[in-house]
């Protein structure tokens, strides 16, 4: 968690909201990473999540990370949920919660939810405070409209 959270602080750069994702191998080798990329790309699925698990499909040639752990420095959204299921990833392991927008036990519980077709393995709230300290900083100097 602690080198997602260096990722994460890469994002400010861009005006990029502070989040990072790495995908780890079953010996815990980085194959995917990724920051949020919305603002810099113009893409409104550039989410540290997604670019992170692009990386590691094309690391193991194959979409279906089924030997993988997801560490990400804020709880997945709903679209991330999405494709973190379809790449049928087995672990998530978060800091922040995301009480917003959260789809891993917050707002919805889309990782565990039963009536799909896959469920993930979620590790909640790994280095929160460092993870939510470096949100709410961002958030602070962004101004009321940011939120």
């Amino acid at each position: 968690m602690r080198e997602a959270l260096a990722d994460a602080r890469l994002a400010t750069a861009t005006g990029d909201v502070p989040v990072a994702a790495l995908v780890l191998d079953a010996s815990g080798t980085v194959i995917g990473r990724g920051s949020n990329r919305r603002e810099v790309d113009h893409d409104p699925t550039a989410h540290a999540e997604v670019l992170a698990l692009r990386e590691a499909a094309v690391a193991v040639g194959d979409w279906r990370l089924t030997e993988v752990t997801l560490v990400v420095t804020l709880e997945p959204c709903v679209m991330c949920a999405g494709a973190i299921l379809a790449a049928r990833v087995p672990r998530v392991v978060f800091g922040a919660w995301d009480e917003k927008a959260g789809a891993a036990g917050s707002v919805y519980d889309v990782l565990r939810d039963r009536r799909l077709n896959h469920q993930v393995e979620v590790y909640a709230g790994v280095e929160a405070e460092a993870c939510s300290l470096m949100l709410t900083e961002f958030f602070r100097g962004q101004g009321p409209a940011a939120s």
